[in-house]
C-alpha cells in the first residue's frame, strides 16, 4: 500500500496541534486565577488564598512544563513538512512566531521563576507582580499565535510575488477579519476551562471534606466565572459564526450539513453527512432555525455546499459532528452554571452529592469542547491552507515521502505519550498532596533546589516525607 504524505503530514500536525492545544487553553485561564488568588491574599491577608495560590501554582507548574515539551517543537513541522507554505509565508510567520517568543515567552519564563520559587524570597506585592505578569505573558502568547492562525483562516495584507507573500500592511496582516472574534472566543473558552477544572477539583475535595473552607471558597469563585462566561461564550460564538458565515462560507455549510444553497434552513439535531453522495442520511431538525441563527432571519439565505466543486468542499461529516459535540458542550455548561446559581441559596452547592458529582465529570468537559472547536476550525478549512489561496497540497514539502511522514508521527505519538503519561503521573501526585501537602514546611539543600517547572511541583510533593 502506497503511503500518501499529505494524508500523514496532515493527521501529524493535526495530532501535535491538538496534543498541545489543551495546555495552554488551560494555563492560560489558570494563570489568571491564580492572579486573583494573589490579590485577594494580598489584600485580605486571609491565609486561605495563599494556600489555594500554593495549590494551584503546583498544578500551573506541571501543566505549563507539559505545554513547553509539546509546543516546543511543533514549529519544527513547517520546515520538515510543509516546506513551501513556510517558504512562502515566511516574511509574516517568521517575525510573528519571533515576536512570540521575545515579548511572551521571555516574560513567562523570568517572572516564572519568581512565581514558582521566590515566594518567601521576595516581597509579597512583587510575588503578585510576577503572578500578574505570567498571566499577562500567556494572553501575550496567545495573540502573535491567533493571529498567525486568522492570517490563515481570513488572508489580509498580504500580496503574492513569485511564489512569496509579501506584507503589504502588517495592521491588516495582525488584526484581520476574524482576528477580534477568535482571540476572544479563545481568551472565554481558556477562562472557562480553568474555572470548570477548579470547581471539579475542589469539588472532589469538598466531598472527601478535606481543606473544606479553602476548597469551598475556590469552588465559589469557579462557579460565578462559570455562571458568567458561559452564557457570554454562546453570544461570542455566534458573532463569530455570523462572522465565519461572511468569510468562510463553505466550513458554515459544512457545520450545518446544508448542500443547497436555499432560504429557511433548518437546524439539524442529528444527520449522517454523506460527502459522496452529496446528501444526508436520517435529517432531524428544527424548521428555519438555522437561518434564523446565521442570518437573524427566519427565511434567511444560507450557503450549500454544491456551491463549490466536491474536491473544495471540506470533511462534511467531520466538521458537522465536531461543531454540535462543541455546542452541546457549551449548553451543558450553561445548565450547570445555572444549576449552581439555584443551589447558591444557603450554600447547598457545596452541599449537595449530586451537584459536586456533576462538577467532577464536568472538569473534563471544556478540553473535549475546545479539541472539538479546533477540528471545525481547522478541518471546516480544508482543502485551503490559506483560505482560498493554498491548498494543503501547495504547501506540503515537495521531497517528502509517505515513509518519512509515517516514521515521524509514529515518533510524535511514541513521545507525546511518554510526556502525557509523565504529567498525569506528576498531576495526580499534586491532586492527592491536597492544599495539606502543597503548603507542608520543607527544606531543600542548594544542591537539590528546583530548576525546572516539573521540580517546582515535585519539590513540594517529596520535600516533607
Amino acid at each position: 500500500m502506497e503511503l500518501d504524505p499529505l494524508l500523514l503530514s496532515r493527521i501529524q500536525f493535526a495530532f501535535v496541534v491538538c496534543f498541545h492545544a489543551i495546555f495552554p487553553v488551560f494555563t492560560i485561564g489558570l494563570a489568571s486565577f491564580i492572579a486573583v488568588l494573589e490579590t485577594l491574599s494580598f489584600k485580605t491577608g486571609n491565609p486561605l488564598w495563599q494556600q489555594l495560590s500554593k495549590f494551584w501554582i503546583q498544578v500551573f507548574a506541571v501543566v505549563f512544563g507539559m505545554g513547553v515539551v509539546s509546543g516546543i517543537v511543533m514549529s519544527f513541522q513547517f520546515g520538515t513538512n510543509w516546506s513551501n507554505f513556510a517558504y512562502a509565508t515566511a516574511n509574516f510567520l517568521g517575525p510573528v512566531l519571533s515576536y512570540e517568543v521575545v515579548t511572551a515567552f521571555f516574560l513567562e519564563a523570568a517572572f516564572l521563576g519568581v512565581l514558582l520559587f521566590g515566594r518567601d524570597k521576595v516581597p509579597q506585592g512583587v510575588h503578585l507582580f510576577a503572578a500578574i505578569m505570567v498571566a499577562t505573558g500567556t494572553f501575550i502568547s496567545s495573540f502573535w499565535i491567533l493571529s498567525a492562525n486568522s492570517l490563515m483562516q481570513t488572508p489580509a495584507g498580504l500580496e503574492l510575488r513569485d511564489g512569496m507573500y509579501y506584507v503589504a500592511s502588517w495592521s491588516e496582516a495582525l488584526f484581520t477579519a476574524s482576528f477580534g472574534y477568535r482571540f476572544l472566543h479563545m481568551a472565554l473558552a481558556s477562562f472557562l476551562t480553568a474555572a470548570l477544572v477548579v470547581a471539579g477539583v475542589s469539588a472532589w475535595f469538598v466531598l472527601q471534606k478535606r481543606e473544606f473552607d479553602a476548597n469551598r471558597k475556590a469552588l465559589s469563585i469557579a462557579l460565578w466565572m462559570l455562571l458568567i462566561l458561559a452564557p457570554l461564550q454562546a453570544v461570542v460564538g455566534d458573532f463569530h459564526g455570523l462572522n465565519t458565515l461572511k468569510h468562510q462560507p463553505m466550513k458554515v455549510a459544512a457545520m450545518e450539513g446544508n448542500w443547497e444553497t436555499r432560504e429557511g434552513v433548518p437546524l439539524l439535531l442529528f444527520a449522517i453527512p454523506d460527502k459522496e453522495q452529496q446528501q444526508n442520511h436520517f435529517e432531524l431538525g428544527i424548521p428555519k432555525l438555522a437561518s434564523f441563527i446565521l442570518t437573524h432571519d427566519w427565511n434567511g439565505t444560507v450557503p450549500g455546499l454544491k456551491e463549490v466543486p466536491v474536491e473544495e468542499q471540506p470533511p462534511v461529516f467531520i466538521v458537522f459532528w465536531s461543531f454540535r459535540v462543541m455546542v452541546g458542550l457549551g449548553l451543558l455548561m450553561i445548565a450547570v452554571g445555572v444549576w449552581g446559581l439555584v443551589l447558591r441559596p444557603g450554600g447547598r452547592y457545596y452541599r449537595s452529592v449530586a451537584f459536586l458529582q456533576t462538577l467532577r465529570l464536568m472538569s473534563i468537559s471544556p478540553f473535549l469542547a475546545v479539541l472539538a472547536g479546533w477540528v471545525v476550525t481547522e478541518t471546516g478549512r480544508a482543502p485551503w491552507l490559506i483560505y482560498g489561496q493554498m491548498t494543503h497540497a501547495q504547501g506540503l514539502t515537495p521531497s517528502l515521502t509517505g515513509g518519512m511522514a509515517l516514521f515521524t508521527l509514529i515518533g510524535y505519538v511514541v513521545v507525546y505519550s511518554l510526556v502525557f503519561s509523565s504529567g498525569v503521573y506528576y498531576l495526580l501526585k499534586v491532586f492527592r498532596g491536597g492544599l495539606e501537602k502543597a503548603n507542608a514546611p520543607h527544606e531543600m539543600d542548594e544542591v537539590e533546589r528546583p530548576m525546572r517547572p516539573f521540580s517546582a511541583a515535585h519539590a513540594s510533593l517529596e520535600g516533607d516525607k
